[in-house]
């Protein structure tokens, strides 16, 4: 399809007009070329389904990406920045194979969809509590502060072993580490401030694990204990690094897809009908909901040296921007990808990524999703959209809503 265009200009992806509605210019971005040199960017914009797979399996690419981070700090905050980034270079995004393999390894059997499917019944109860409290029916609300923000931080602090007291604390630092990796734009003091909470939260962390080393309990960090390779094949400061990480991704992408999720069926009333008919579509309409308007927009990457992309001249040091979001729209593996259908059988979508880089908490993240779902399509029958305009967060890496007004 490259070059099936006659004009195409570029425009700046963090344009707020872009950054609420993407899809057109997506779209348009990858019909005039899947594989585009961007120079507003300085980067590679990879929107087509095959060349960003592909992306996601080839060894020149590197998921190194602390050095720009830190190239990002303000002189003034650097002194602070070594151990920040030392935390950070422990993070298994942040590592290739064979480190990743490492790495990822000890979080395996915790993370698989069999053992996370233990926490159903506790998701589902905290789901209708939480909801109890907020939500009655016919009631005007906010299902973005009522239920998709507090839910999955809940859900993942029980899951890791957080006392419901430390709460606060923990997840302000977690919001603040969130800043920092994702890039928010940020004055010198703020930076400070979200390079102390990186620490912060792995001296509290760190803490925790000397804890269940000596009373273990029923969480995350034990069941990794019990496995024996903390101290073996990881050590204890490359498992507590990996815990921050967790800690940070545990709320953000699975806040995201439940209120996108919620969103894309309340603006197609005859999929939610079709939901409610049969249950049996609740699974599907969750991945339907990673393809067409996804928890994340893209992730990036860096050529570790050169290489030819679909016949183009990639350099080392590159930066590469796999575009999923218009990955997930493509036509050539999706038919009518514009079109929102909890009917679609193909689930070959890059919501939670591909390869060696699979989101491991993708398991989680959908059992919450789902039990959201479950609950609002069940126990809500009337509910629907209040107010039709949607204001997003700006954000080159996420697909955040800043409110889901509804009636339930």
């Amino acid at each position: 399809m490259t070059g099936t265009l006659t004009t195409f200009t570029e425009r700046y992806l963090l344009d707020p007009a872009i950054n609420a509605e993407p899809y057109g210019y997506l779209a348009a971005l990858r019909e005039h070329d899947p594989v585009y040199w961007s120079t507003m960017h300085r980067a590679w914009l990879v929107t087509g389904h095959a060349p960003l797979t592909r992306c996601l399996r080839e060894p020149a690419i590197t998921a190194d990406r602390v050095r720009p981070l830190m190239d990002a700090v303000p002189a003034g905050a650097r002194d602070d920045a070594e151990r920040a980034f030392a935390i950070l270079s422990r993070w298994m995004v942040f590592n290739d194979p064979p480190e990743h393999r490492r790495l990822r390894k000890v979080f395996q059997e915790p993370f698989s969809a069999r053992a996370v499917g233990r926490y159903a019944d506790m998701v589902a109860r905290a789901t209708r509590a939480l909801l109890a409290r907020r939500a009655a029916p016919g009631q005007v609300g906010d299902l973005l502060a009522d239920v998709a923000k507090p839910l999955p931080a809940l859900v993942f602090a029980r899951w890791l072993g957080v006392p419901q007291r430390d709460g606060p604390s923990f997840w302000y630092w977690n919001a603040r580490v969130g800043d920092l990796v994702l890039g928010a734009t940020q004055e010198e003091r703020e930076y400070r401030t979200s390079l102390q909470s990186l620490v912060n939260l792995d001296d509290y962390l760190a803490g925790l694990v000397r804890a269940r080393r000596a009373e273990p309990a029923d969480d995350l960090i034990s069941s990794v204990l019990a496995g024996g390779e903390i101290g073996a094949s990881v050590s204890e400061a490359e498992f507590v690094g990996m815990l921050t990480q967790l800690a940070f991704a545990g709320g953000e992408t699975t806040s995201n897809l439940i209120a996108n999720g919620v969103r894309a069926l309340l603006q197609h009333p005859e999929e939610l009908a079709a939901v409610r008919a049969d249950p049996e579509l609740l699974p599907a309409s969750v991945e339907e909901a990673l393809r067409f308007d996804g928890p994340s927009k893209m992730s990036i990457r860096a050529a570790a040296r050169d290489f030819d992309l679909d016949g183009h001249d990639v350099h080392a040091g590159d930066r590469i921007f796999l575009v999923t979001a218009a990955a997930n729209r493509d036509p050539d593996r999706f038919p009518e990808p514009e079109r929102f259908s909890v009917h679609r059988s193909d689930s070959t979508h890059l919501g939670f990524g591909h390869g060696a880089h699979f989101c491991i908490g993708a398991a989680l993240a959908r059992l919450v999703a789902r039990a959201v779902l479950t609950v609002l399509v069940h126990d809500y029958p009337d509910l629907a959209p209040a107010g039709s305009g949607h204001e997003w967060q700006l954000s080159l890496l996420n697909r955040s809503l800043t409110a889901l007004p509804v009636r339930y």
